[in-house]
């Protein structure tokens, strides 16, 4: 059986894991889905700090519906009252909304306030100041004041930018990287094993609409995973510790809408502020946004959301099949190398889109490089995970493969390319107190899983006719489900439309880019999506 190598099953997602392992205030009544409209070029600095100031609205929103539906979820997770829990926190109205549910959820539980008498035991939130704007530090500092206020601990961390701040084609997803990397290490300074993150419902169907305009394939377009685990690059290769340095990320909010998001915040009369760059269409996820606007209403939502649901089991089945692969035919050493066992595999009998992840997973585990694996690669790493016995050797995705000595090639070994950089940070974390608490750490999060895992067990979907779009990519999943009925005639049109909206547009950047290139050198450009 692999050590080290880990599953989700259900619900969860694989898990990556590592052996690196100025403009003034506005105060405003909100009203139901309002954001500030602002033309392309008219986008201000600053964000906008929004008040709750309708004291009717906080009669009218069913709060406890809310917390109810929250705990459920917690407890789909794993997590018990006494676990300590981060929450990622920006202080839009998602992030202020699962504040308010985790401190409710967390006092219901009874389980106390911390020594200073001021905050919730075993609950802190991380705030992240970019540091991208002049009036980032000042935001940050008065979204820690705010969430203070609910009765949570406050972490707030500017981003150190050691190469130069992140220029504007690569500004959200550097931004995005630099977060998480602070969400774990602020996590793992703290002991806390696991950490909230605010993403609902509507962040999935944007999501899928992305996707589907670039033709992802089915686990791509089955989205966010409810819970993942996660493993920060600070770890050292040969570290045996390795254990002790992940986290649980949890998105117990996926159930939620946008509007649930902006209901909990009034009716909990919590303040929470918007960001103008969120409607800036120079961002895919935003102008999606845009073009879906009211069609995240009644049956269009309903009938999306189905299909992401549909996805998902698919993803299920296919998590299932790479878990029982991993466990018959992997042995990963202390060395951080991994051994296929290609006759136990049998590669043969197992579908394309399983045998892909399942060689993917031992890949990015041992490279620690977590990008997908696509196009030409992946076709090359099918073929000769096939090939048995195996009698050559290949790079690929930061490894090296090549047949396991004295295996006749019967075995396939994996290991790290001479080629593949290593993690740039490659310190360690600074070290704990005593080993009983690192054990604790780690004890405490392998008991979350294991209770998150009781739970899912009970939906697993136990063979392929359950899964309805294996091996399919976007086109051929929106027109199975319509030939399942999972979308309505008019679901499916307004689909395509956002589609061919987002395609249109990216075709039109990137024919942009391929243009100015070839003035500025004379070459032509070869365009790979």
């Amino acid at each position: 059986m692999a050590r080290g190598l880990v599953l989700c099953s259900q619900t969860r997602t694989i898990a990556k894991l590592s052996f690196f392992l100025s403009y003034p205030k506005l105060w405003f009544k909100p009203h139901r889905h309002h954001r500030p409209c602002y033309g392309p070029h008219n986008i201000p600095s600053a964000r906008v700090f929004c008040h709750c100031v309708n004291s009717q609205t906080l009669n009218l929103v069913d709060m406890a519906k809310y917390n109810e539906a929250f705990s459920r979820r917690m407890a789909m997770a794993g997590i018990k009252h006494h676990n300590s829990i981060a929450l990622g926190v920006s202080g839009g109205p998602d992030s202020m909304a699962l504040c308010v549910l985790a401190a409710s959820w967390k006092t219901e539980g009874l389980y106390g306030v911390d020594n200073s008498g001021k905050f919730i035991d075993g609950l802190l939130a991380i705030i992240v100041d970019h540091g991208l704007r002049s009036e980032s530090k000042d935001e940050a500092s008065l979204v820690g004041n705010r969430v203070s206020e609910i009765g949570i601990r406050c972490k707030i961390v500017r981003c150190d930018w050691l190469n130069g701040k992140p220029k504007q084609g690569h500004l959200q997803e550097s931004a995005r990287d630099m977060r998480y990397k602070i969400f774990q290490d602020v996590c793992m300074q703290n002991q806390i094993s696991v950490l909230l993150v605010a993403h609902h419902a509507d962040d999935q169907a944007e999501l899928f609409i992305l996707r589907s305009s670039r033709d992802s394939g089915v686990l791509g377009l089955a989205g966010m995973a409810f819970t993942s685990q996660v493993f920060s690059s600070h770890t050292n290769f040969c570290n045996k510790d390795w254990k002790n340095h992940s986290v649980l990320l949890v998105r117990p909010l996926l159930d939620f809408s946008k509007e649930d998001m902006y209901k909990i915040c009034q009716g909990s009369n919590r303040d929470w502020v918007e960001d103008p760059t969120n409607r800036s269409p120079l961002f895919a996820r935003n102008r999606i946004r845009a073009s879906l606007g009211n069609l995240l209403s009644g049956t269009f939502n309903s009938e999306l959301q189905a299909v992401i649901s549909a996805c998902r089991r698919t993803r299920i089945y296919v998590d299932q099949i790479c878990n029982s692969l991993i466990k018959q035919s992997i042995t990963v050493m202390d060395q951080g190398y991994a051994v296929i066992n290609l006759k136990t595999l049998n590669p043969s009998k197992i579908e394309d889109i399983c045998l892909s992840k399942f060689i993917t997973l031992v890949l990015q585990f041992v490279s620690q490089r977590q990008r997908p694996i696509r196009g030409s690669t992946s076709k090359l790493l099918l073929q000769y995970i096939r090939t048995i016995p195996c009698k050559i050797s290949l790079t690929a995705a930061g490894c090296y493969i090549c047949p396991a000595p004295g295996s006749k090639g019967f075995e396939a070994l994996v290991c790290c390319s001479v080629y593949c950089p290593l993690p740039s940070n490659a310190e360690s974390f600074r070290t704990f107190s005593n080993v009983e608490e690192k054990h604790c750490f780690s004890d405490e999060l392998e008991q979350i899983i294991a209770n998150g895992r009781s739970y899912s067990n009970n939906n697993l979907v136990t063979d392929s006719s359950q899964a309805q779009f294996l091996d399919m990519r976007s086109q051929s999943v929106l027109d199975e489900a319509r030939r399942l009925d999972v979308i309505s005639e008019s679901t499916y049109r307004n689909i395509i439309s956002l589609q061919r909206e987002e395609v249109s547009h990216f075709k039109s950047k990137t024919d942009e880019v391929a243009s100015g290139c070839e003035s500025k050198q004379g070459t032509e450009i070869l365009l790979h999506f």
